[in-house]
């Protein structure tokens, strides 16, 4: 059964949403510039109620911030964008925490080879959009993904009336959706968020 993701978490309803739904795991975004970002004290009060694991979405933190970040919030799992990406999921690897490493993918495929990931760390694959890192609500084109030749998860543009056909068409570890689950920027849905979850586990 696919794993399931649901990113961008901002409020207790939308969380529990995510839970009851049978989410594998929720994302809480501390990057400032998001209109999907918490603060790490409410990150960190969210994730104390969550019931699974709970990843933090980081933009360009470094190491030292990443380890006060996973310090303050009791997250379980890193997801880092941008800058110290793969000296953040190495340190994960270390340190026993889960860890997706974003990979955007152009019209040429996947921006960065898979050689230097460890091998205790799921690539993230998400649409590559110029000055944006994930919540584009766009999708790439999915054949890129043909040769990956290890397990990883899927983001992009997912949502209810698209992601069994991703599921269906790549077989990924797993998916993760954030924008096209909101009424409004920021925002969840909690009825998008279960519909979502079906949709992935039912494929």
């Amino acid at each position: 059964m696919t794993w399931v993701k649901v990113c961008g978490i901002t409020s207790a309803e939308a969380l529990v949403a995510a839970q009851d739904g049978g989410a594998d795991a929720v994302g809480f975004v501390v990057a400032p510039r998001s209109p999907r970002a918490v603060d790490p004290v409410d990150a960190a009060e969210m994730i104390s109620l969550s019931t699974v694991p709970a990843f933090i979405v980081s933009v360009d933190l470094t190491i030292a911030e990443v380890e006060d970040m996973m310090e303050r919030t009791g997250a379980d799992g890193i997801q880092p964008h941008g800058r110290h990406g793969l000296d953040v999921v190495s340190l994960a690897d270390e340190r026993g925490w889960s860890a997706l490493l974003p990979i955007p993918v152009d019209a040429a495929g996947p921006v960065r080879g898979l050689d230097t990931v460890p091998s205790g760390v799921l690539p993230l694959f998400d649409t590559a959009v110029s000055g944006l890192h994930g919540g584009t609500g766009s999708t790439f084109d999915w054949s890129l993904l043909a040769d990956v030749g290890r397990p990883y998860v899927l983001a992009g543009g997912l949502g209810p009336d698209n992601v069994a056909e991703a599921v269906a068409v790549l077989h990924p570890f797993g998916v993760d959706a954030s924008s096209r689950l909101e009424a409004a920027p920021g925002v969840k849905d909690p009825d998008s968020i279960r519909a979502f979850i079906k949709e992935a586990k039912s494929a």
